[in-house]
């Protein structure tokens, strides 16, 4: 889930650190990693001799259909409305996603817990909770609350609106926009965010079994779930729950707190110039933010420093400079909002990093997925086995006694094949003859060759997530948007097309490699692929849904979302924008010298990841990541303070007390991030009902002080 944002492959990079701070609780699952992916998996989860499948050997496996339980889909829906706030208001301000799975997996856990304990203590249970429904709560969880990203609410969606087509550097293309509104957005959802879905469903076996893909988060998410259904597990999750519960309340407090003194423009903590009123100029100062220091306790050091060193590199030495360049390299008259003016400069060298690391990263995992693949082929050609979709397996007598009762159960639940195809095609069909109508500019053979390619995409996704932990459905969207832009031409509304293409494909590809997570995930608990299916059905029609409707409120009563400098810049919609403006006009429309440091942030962004994996993961973790670094350029450095002081945080604690700090550190960020995501429902609706805050604390200079001194004396 994550990334990152908004970018999906920061997502992906934040799920690595949480997997590693699972596995630390759970000492199986770091045995498992540590024994790499394609090899035999004999001590998967039986390190020091012990085997996961044992401990539950006396609990019966649940049949799909009841591993679906009313309990389960109604704590889902309550939790994907407090995800889809909480994966909102990250997209609408910085567009950074940690994963959530640790908080989703804790809280599904506690709420069914409590909720079967109750029934127990009165004689009214009649079904036990169990791992594998707790699988589907997860599962429900995520798929829906992945549609508050992939939906592009964030990004590609808002990016077609009134509010970033006005910042645009062409008058002209200013005209051409589509402003969000409900019935349209839960209309595109529900026909372009389950292809994915059918897209993989034949290629499962596969994916687990035959070629026995490592999936990380996937991977770690199983070792938590297990490792609550133990009694030693239990009683640390119920311990999370605490820490997570008291942040919560203490993160949620803080922003009713705040809020007082929110009574105008440029007013409460959020403005503290804490470093000086200079430094307050160009965007440094802490803003004394919850979530994003939660969001720094999540990720890994190195990102907040990369997002901090861009923050440095851009607003304290770059921007500053081309600043004195006003008059010679851009208009003078250019307003501080206009594209061809500073703005321009700022907008353009993020996104040229940012392309730049995207498709370095595309075709390094591009080369492993085609390598695996050829080798994985290979060596079922040299033993005269070839991998099929609903076969068994071949007889392995090394294999241990977890992989032979997981693939029992793996195989024993069948999807059968026809009922992909026929979904796929039906989907494929009916989101053929629809989009047009929502978007004239998308033609139908514009989404006829996308949905061609589409499943051959969502495998090399999802295999590619399976080898690297790294989902690059954003970066397939951003390849949709310049090859059908370019297509379609400005004259024939390629902007619109360009942004609606990289829809189709983002769902596509992102929900593809989300349900063979899910797969695997399914397989280390048991849960079937049947129930896993339908969870992620369900899911996903609850975040087409719930996803536009949090948007819906944010978008009402915020009516500065979007602009530059709101409380909500929703940064990624100018980038997207941009570029299928980019994509469709040239290159005539940039900065003076825009693009020749666009050419040179472009070439220094895969130069820096080819070093990064030239000298090895020892030495690459002190070397900062490009796509991180791109981050501040548009929106200033504010939020990698908070996200540093997170850092610093968890470094104190791990350095005071390192197995608290492991155990409770997901935790207490997950509490902090919920917590003040949440407090966003209240304030939006006290925005809406137009209650305002009834003090304004604001911050002057001493000159600036006594001139309204005097003009209030006079």
């Amino acid at each position: 889930m994550v990334l990152g944002k908004d970018e999906s492959e920061m997502a992906e990079r934040s799920d690595r650190s949480l997997s590693e701070d699972e596995n630390r609780m759970n000492p199986d699952s770091e045995a498992e990693k540590k024994k790499g992916g394609s090899r035999s998996r004999r001590g998967e989860d039986e390190s020091n001799g012990l085997s996961v499948e044992r401990i539950f050997e006396g609990q019966a496996v649940p049949s799909w259909g009841r591993q679906l339980t009313f309990r389960a889909f109604a704590v889902s829906f309550m939790l994907s409305i407090m995800f889809a706030f909480i994966v909102m208001k990250l997209n609408l301000t910085a567009g950074i996603i940690p994963s959530l799975n640790v908080s989703a997996g804790l809280l599904g856990f506690f709420f069914v817990k409590t909720w079967t304990k109750v029934l127990d203590k009165s004689g009214l249970l009649q079904v036990p909770f169990t791992r594998q429904e707790n699988t589907v709560i997860q599962t429900c969880v995520v798929a829906s609350s992945g549609i508050a990203f992939s939906g592009g609410f964030g990004s590609y969606l808002f990016a077609m609106s009134a509010r970033v087509a006005g910042q645009s550097t062409d008058p002209q293309s200013a005209h051409v926009f589509k402003n969000p509104s409900l019935a349209w957005m839960i209309g595109f959802l529900f026909v372009v965010s389950f292809l994915g879905l059918f897209a993989v469903v034949p290629l499962r076996k596969i994916m687990i079994i035959d070629f026995k893909l490592t999936y990380p988060s996937g991977t770690a998410t199983a070792h938590l779930i297990n490792s609550f259904h133990t009694p030693q597990g239990a009683k640390l999750a119920k311990k999370q729950v605490k820490a997570l519960g008291k942040f919560f309340s203490f993160s949620f407090l803080w922003g009713f707190f705040q809020w007082f003194y929110t009574a105008g423009d440029g007013c409460g903590f959020t403005n503290f110039p804490t470093l000086g009123l200079k430094a307050f100029q160009n965007r440094f100062y802490f803003d004394f933010s919850a979530t994003y220091v939660g969001v720094g306790m999540i990720c890994p050091y190195i990102i907040n420093i990369s997002v901090l060193l861009g923050g440095i590199l851009s607003w304290g030495l770059m921007w500053p400079l081309i600043e004195t360049r006003k008059g010679h390299w851009y208009p003078a008259e250019a307003s501080p909002t206009s594209m061809r003016g500073l703005q321009g400069y700022k907008v353009f060298i993020a996104i040229a990093t940012i392309l730049g690391d995207g498709l370095y990263n595309f075709f390094k995992v591009l080369g492993r997925t085609l390598s695996g693949l050829y080798h994985h082929l290979r060596d079922r050609e040299m033993s005269h086995v070839l991998p099929i979709a609903n076969g068994s397996s071949p007889e392995n007598p090394q294999v241990s006694y977890d992989d032979q009762r997981r693939t029992q159960l793996f195989l024993k639940d069948q999807i059968p094949t026809w009922f992909a195809v026929a979904g796929y095609v039906a989907i494929a069909a009916i989101s053929t003859a629809t989009l047009p109508h929502m978007f004239p500019q998308l033609k139908w053979y514009y989404i006829l060759v996308i949905y061609l390619f589409a499943p051959t995409l969502g495998f090399c996704n999802a295999y590619g997530c399976g080898l690297t932990d790294w989902s690059l459905a954003s970066t397939y969207g951003k390849l949709a948007i310049f090859v059908i832009g370019t297509w379609a031409g400005a004259s024939h509304g390629g902007i619109l097309a360009g942004l609606a293409a990289c829809g189709v494909m983002m769902n596509i590809v992102s929900t593809a490699s989300d349900l063979t997570q899910d797969f695997k995930t399914g397989y280390l608990t048991l849960a079937s692929p049947r129930s896993m299916f339908v969870s992620q059905v369900i899911g996903t029609a609850m975040g087409c849904v719930i996803s536009p409707c949090v948007f819906w409120l944010f978008y009402k009563a915020f009516k500065d979302l979007g602009l530059p400098g709101s409380e909500y810049p929703v940064p990624f919609g100018t980038v997207y924008r941009s570029m299928a403006e980019l994509g469709v006009e040239g290159f005539s429309s940039l900065p003076k010298h825009c693009l020749m440091l666009c050419y040179g942030f472009f070439a220094a962004a895969m130069i820096i990841n080819g070093f990064r994996d030239l000298v090895g993961k020892k030495w690459a973790r002190f070397i900062p990541l490009p796509m991180a670094m791109a981050i501040p350029f548009y929106i200033g450095p504010y939020f990698a303070i908070d996200m540093c002081v997170g850092s610093l945080i968890l470094f104190i604690w791990e350095k005071i007390n390192k197995t608290k700090a492991d155990a409770f550190g997901p935790a207490v960020a997950s509490g902090l991030i919920c917590g003040d995501g949440i407090w966003t429902l209240p304030s939006s609706i006290l925005a809406l009902a137009r209650v305002n805050p009834p003090i304004c604390m604001k911050f002057l200079s001493r000159a600036a002080n006594k001139r309204v001194d005097a003009f209030l004396g006079s």
